[in-house]
Order: structure tokens, then C-alpha cells, then sequence
């Protein structure tokens, strides 16, 4: 594949999560639905999707398989292979599927709302996360907020 092909594809998922991103940022708006449910599943299916894209970048088909009754899980150890910075986000797709957990256990419970909030936040960090480590390979060595990702961006 010429380095053309290859930046072009690069850039397609990029965009892509760019419009997960958006996606996520949706969910805000829908907190007072009361389908608190639906959007704790949506979420995590978003977390998934997004390291569906990370795996598929490096050139893998993403598992089907759970780790801890959790596919995010799964696709975060599969995409950690051969990687170690990406580890970084570990804690945040576990802290995902704390939050699907606490969520669908008690849809009712007071906090709801918080906890979904709570859970956009983490979905939008793991986005922001890969779509960085896409941008910049050793992203995650240290932090996800590193000077090399703000370096490269154009901030006008």
C-alpha cells in the first residue's frame, strides 16, 4: 500500500472518530430522557467502536470475544498488544464498564443522571485518546494530554 493510500485511510478513521466524538457529545442533551439504559448502552457500544477503529488501523480484526463479561475489555487488551503505551487507557475503559455496571444495575437510583454524565466524560476521554495516539504514535507514553499532541495541533 503506498504511503498515500495508507495516510488517506488513516485520515478516514480519524474523521471517523471525530464523528464518534460528536456522537458522544449528542448524549448530553439526551440525560433527561429517562432512557438512562439506552444511553449506558450506547456509550459503551461507542467505546467499543472506537477501539474497533484503533485495532482495524493496526491492521487487525477486531475480537469478538469478552474479557470480565465486557467486549471493551477485550478489544482494549487486543489493541495493547504489541503496544504498551496505549495501556494508558485501561483504567478508562474499565471505568466504562464500572459505569454501564452501576447504570443498568440501578437505572433509578438517584445518581443516574451524574453517573451518565460521568460516563460521556470517560467515553469522550477514550475518543479523545485514540483519535490522539492515531495523530501521534507515542502518545500515551506519559499522558494523554502530552506536549507532542499540542505541539502538533494547530490552536488559532
Amino acid at each position: 500500500m503506498s504511503d498515500v493510500s495508507a495516510q488517506a485511510i488513516k485520515d478516514q478513521k480519524i474523521l471517523h472518530l471525530d464523528q464518534i466524538e460528536a456522537r458522544i457529545e449528542a448524549m448530553e442533551s439526551c440525560l433527561s430522557t429517562g432512557a438512562s439504559y439506552q444511553i449506558a448502552s450506547d456509550l459503551l457500544n461507542l467505546g467499543e467502536e472506537v477501539l474497533e477503529i484503533w485495532i482495524a488501523a493496526r491492521g487487525q480484526m477486531p475480537t469478538s470475544d469478552s474479557r470480565e463479561g465486557f467486549r471493551l475489555l477485550a478489544l482494549h487488551r487486543q489493541g495493547s498488544r504489541s503496544e504498551p503505551s496505549f495501556n494508558a487507557c485501561r483504567e478508562t475503559c474499565r471505568e466504562l464498564a464500572y459505569h454501564y455496571n452501576l447504570i443498568t444495575g440501578e437505572p433509578e437510583h438517584r445518581h443516574t443522571v451524574g453517573r451518565l454524565r460521568l460516563m460521556i466524560m470517560v467515553a469522550r476521554h477514550l475518543c479523545l485518546f485514540v483519535s490522539g495516539k492515531m495523530r501521534v504514535a507515542n502518545l500515551g507514553q506519559f499522558c494523554c494530554a502530552s506536549k507532542p499532541l499540542r505541539e502538533n495541533m494547530n490552536l488559532e
